[in-house]
């Protein structure tokens, strides 16, 4: 890839994810402010793998933001095009998670400092500077980020930076089903890679195997790679160059001790644009493919060995001692 200053720069939401961290003497639930938001979360990914981030998105002139920005910060992620809002709260996620490490969601969002973001304060410089852009679709859910999320769109796209999209779908934070459905499949049209969870496919493809939620998309759209998040049956993925199809799969790492599952999709969704980073989105083979979602699976099985996401994240030395194993 051409000389850029920044390897990935992300838009989108960050805020506190409160998971209970036990219980006080009374009984009552203790709960830890972890740092979260999922494109943030992949820069974290990213960053952690020796690559150079910087953050679009919006957070409140309060205790939180102000919090987020120097935890941020403190781990390398560039903060210039990082807006503070005078007017709205910092956005507050609750994380209930369950025995099995899976959990749900309650957000503090209304409409919340991330979804304020507008277009007027979009970085077209900080976005033209980028290899790769990454987007989601939270940024989707209120039409002043909406339109926001659309412009630095059509920068990423006048300026040829690959684009990267997950869905990270939140159907309570959508007024309905089709509003939800409609801008996913919008950000997919616009992307370069998509990440995906199989139960996300599902949904908006209508399809009740991702083989046949594949070629619905193929039939639609040009993405030349995509991935498909399992949970714990690991992940799959597909890359097309024209005519040629090549695909892979990986199961998942069962050896670690899973206690919260927040951020492992962010983390494989990280290490795949490691991996286009490292070695471009073009010459996949079947063994570069099933390498690639083998180091994804093994970070994003690390990442759940931990509460919260972006300030665990693994290092390179802690993954290659998992896959050593």
């Amino acid at each position: 890839m051409e000389e850029k200053k920044y390897d990935a720069v992300a838009l989108g939401e960050l805020l506190i994810d409160f998971t209970q961290n036990g219980t006080s003497e009374q009984g009552n639930w203790l709960m830890e402010a972890n740092p979260g938001g999922a494109p943030c979360n992949v820069l974290a990914m990213l960053t952690k793998l020796g690559k150079k981030t910087s953050f679009i998105g919006k957070v409140g002139n309060d205790m939180f933001g102000k919090m987020l920005c120097e935890k941020i910060k403190s781990i390398g992620i560039g903060t210039e095009n990082l807006v503070l809002s005078s007017t709205e709260k910092t956005t507050l996620a609750f994380v209930h998670t369950a025995p099995d490490g899976d959990r749900s969601f309650s957000f503090y969002r209304n409409p919340g400092a991330d979804a304020s973001l507008e277009k007027n304060e979009i970085s077209e410089k900080l976005i033209s500077s980028a290899k790769i852009f990454h987007y989601g679709t939270l940024s989707m859910t209120n039409s002043t980020v909406n339109e926001a999320t659309e412009y630095a769109l059509t920068l990423a796209e006048k300026h040829g930076i690959l684009r990267s999209f997950d869905p990270n779908l939140r159907l309570m934070l959508w007024d309905n089903e089709s509003h939800a459905k409609e801008r996913i499949l919008y950000g997919i049209s616009k992307c370069s890679m998509l990440k995906i969870a199989e139960e996300e496919l599902e949904f908006i493809t209508g399809k009740n195997t991702i083989s046949e939620g594949i070629n619905f998309l193929k039939e639609k759209y040009d993405i030349p790679l995509i991935t498909v998040t399992k949970g714990k049956k690991g992940s799959c993925a597909f890359f097309s160059n024209g005519n040629t199809t090549i695909q892979a799969e990986s199961p998942t790492f069962t050896s670690v001790k899973t206690i919260d599952t927040t951020g492992a999709g962010d983390t494989f969704c990280a290490c795949m644009i490691y991996d286009v980073l490292e070695h471009g989105i073009e010459n996949f083979t079947s063994e570069r493919l099933k390498n690639a979602l083998c180091f994804a699976n093994a970070a994003a099985s690390l990442v759940t060995t931990k509460k919260g996401a972006l300030c665990v994240m693994p290092s390179l030395q802690e993954i290659s001692n998992l896959l050593n194993k």
